[in-house]
């Protein structure tokens, strides 16, 4: 008979809600914001210096007397592949992020939480969405500015 302290098996282990395993799962659910916040950071840093290339390359080239460049685009199609590498991490970012979350507050875990599933949802994913947005107006404003 189970005890009143353990949740059914997930197969390859026993959940057992204890204080301990209550502050592990929310260790972890903290660990998955900083994993995610990380991403944040990179792709935003990805977005801004590939506008940023695309900027000063532009500036430095309309300097009269500079010598022009080899290849004039390059600094365009530089900063397009940064933007886009940026907006691809945002994207996997939250796929990962709403996969482990889904995982935590799955059976067996969802004893451990100790809160509802109101408690499952994050500002940084109105923060990844909105830098999504950015990173594709950057994207476009740089493509449109190419043609």
């Amino acid at each position: 008979m189970a005890d009143s302290h353990t949740a059914p098996s997930a197969g390859r282990f026993e959940v057992r809600v204890t204080a301990d395993s209550h502050f592990a799962w929310v260790r972890t659910r903290l660990a998955l914001e900083r994993t995610i916040m990380s991403w944040l950071r990179t792709a935003v840093a990805l977005i801004g210096f590939g506008f940023a290339i695309v900027q000063y390359i532009n500036h430095l080239q309309q300097i009269s007397g500079a010598r022009p460049a080899y290849l004039p685009t390059a600094p365009e199609f530089l900063g397009l592949a940064l933007i886009l590498c940026g907006i691809v991490a945002l994207v996997i970012s939250i796929w990962q992020y709403r996969w482990s979350i889904r995982y935590l507050w799955g059976q067996p875990f969802e004893p451990l939480a100790g809160v509802s599933n109101e408690g499952m949802h994050s500002p940084v994913m109105a923060v990844a969405v909105l830098l999504i947005f950015v990173g594709v107006f950057a994207f476009f404003a740089v493509l449109l500015r190419l043609a």
